[in-house]
């Protein structure tokens, strides 16, 4: 017996899915993200109370040991989640949606009437699948467990055609006969296609790779809304569908590359991977100390963070370090690239953890024109997003993706641990430069020695 009437399920639906709307708008900006994902928190919560209170659900007492077991495993993960992980435990929340989706639409098989009902479940299944595979792929790639590179063989085109035909004409036979068996084998075959969707891209493209995985599984979702006649599933599968896609051609034209061009161009072998080459040409090196009094007789400094600053947590450090200098009349900003780190906005959540205030992040349209002024620009951890050969190497892996122009600043200072080169697997020219200064070592070890050094002067 259902406690609550079509009309209020009705609007309890309305009211969460303006939530998820609002959800959405609060996440396009850092100042609004923490509100936006607790608006969208709410809504999903008072859904899942009205699925409770309007539907005639069997085995309450199983559900909700279910709900409890998984959210004891999420929440500590979560909390205890390192910023450097962020992307493979965003990667697996998507997977982990995906691959509920293709499950519960199998199971809904059997209740399913009408052919156009049955390729609603056809549709679930192959894409949720994709989505849970191809995002297990994505985090051991972003874990180490799997090569970062591409990972091809030869007839790997011929090999993903075949598989997709078998995978139409399992879906087919879904639909004709409703059997069981053959929505296994369909689950099977999305599990594979998902794998080598995945595995041939190395590099760059992964974090790219994880939006997109991240639109597909919206589209499971709504897909099994329909499956389920349950409204703000679809609304809701959309959202997220609409949200992933706009993201995945918002950072494929920050990488100067179209989307067709990562979803095929990784059989051709055309995604970046990252090279353990390091070179041995000479630099000019810089101790904390040199770099401390450049900085402290600066009149404008530019803070380029990169994957390198999140590796070495040293976010709270160059917080501090900004904060030091602004108080000697130094004006200082961040320069934040659409696709530093490993997935759209890590720099800003990075910088957020550390109250770094939002004004002094600039992004890269912003900021361009301001490094002709600019006296010394700091390279935290930063290297392809910052690589002239974006623009002077047409054959370079990362040409025509827009970059972050701090060779025209005064000095450059680079923070590294090596020479080793960046995912693009290719050499930096700028920290030939003669401008340009290296100071090697862990980089939040070399913030704070250079923090020392600025108090001491």
């Amino acid at each position: 017996m259902s406690l609550l009437s079509p009309e209020w399920t009705g609007l309890l639906y309305l009211v969460a899915a303006v939530c998820f709307i609002l959800a959405l708008r609060g996440l396009s900006s850092p100042k609004t993200a923490r509100r936006g994902n607790l608006i969208g928190a709410a809504g999903a919560l008072l859904a899942v109370i009205t699925v409770f209170l309007s539907a005639r659900i069997e085995n309450i007492p199983a559900i909700l040991i279910a709900i409890a077991v998984g959210s004891a495993i999420a929440a500590p993960i979560s909390r205890r989640v390192e910023m450097t992980q962020m992307p493979q435990l965003v990667a697996l929340f998507n997977g982990v949606g995906g691959g509920a989706a293709a499950l519960v639409a199998m199971l809904e098989l059997g209740n399913t009437d009408g052919p156009w009902a049955k390729v609603a479940v056809v549709f679930t299944m192959l894409v949720g699948a994709v989505s849970f595979s191809g995002s297990a792929v994505t985090v051991g790639k972003l874990q180490g467990l799997i090569s970062s590179r591409p990972l091809v063989f030869p007839g790997l085109a011929l090999v993903m055609g075949g598989i997709v035909l078998v995978a139409l004409v399992a879906g087919g036979f879904v639909v004709a006969t409703g059997a069981a068996l053959w929505a296994v084998i369909l689950l099977g075959i999305g599990l594979i296609v998902g794998a080598l969707l995945v595995l041939p891209v190395g590099g760059a493209d992964v974090p790219i790779v994880i939006s997109l995985l991240n639109a597909f599984t919206g589209l499971a979702v709504a897909a099994s809304g329909i499956v389920l006649g349950n409204l703000l599933l679809v609304v809701a599968g959309t959202l997220v569908g609409a949200s992933g896609t706009i993201l995945t051609r918002a950072m494929a034209s920050a990488m100067g590359r179209g989307v067709s061009g990562i979803l095929f161009g990784a059989f051709k072998g055309g995604s970046t991977a990252g090279s353990t080459t390091q070179s041995d040409r000479p630099v000019r090196t810089s101790n904390p100390e040199d770099v401390a009094v450049l900085l402290n007789y600066a009149q404008r400094v530019v803070i380029v963070p990169g994957y390198g600053l999140a590796v070495a947590q040293g976010q709270h450090t160059i917080a501090e370090l900004a904060t030091t200098l602004e108080a000697r009349g130094v004006e200082v900003v961040f320069a934040i690239h659409p696709v530093a780190g490993r997935m759209p906005g890590h720099m800003n959540v990075l910088l957020a953890e550390a109250n770094v205030p939002y004004e002094s992040l600039r992004e890269m349209a912003e900021v361009n024109p301001e490094f002709k002024n600019t006296d010394v620009a700091l390279v935290v951890g930063a290297n392809d997003v910052v690589n002239p050969a974006a623009k002077t190497s047409p054959g370079s892996p990362i040409y025509g993706m827009p970059i972050l122009d701090v060779g025209d600043a005064r000095q450059v200072v680079f923070l590294k641990r090596s020479m080793r080169p960046g995912f693009a697997g290719i050499e930096n020219e700028l920290l030939y430069d003669p401008k340009t200064s290296l100071l090697f070592g862990d980089a939040k070890d070399s913030l704070t020695k250079m923090l020392g050094a600025v108090n001491a002067l």
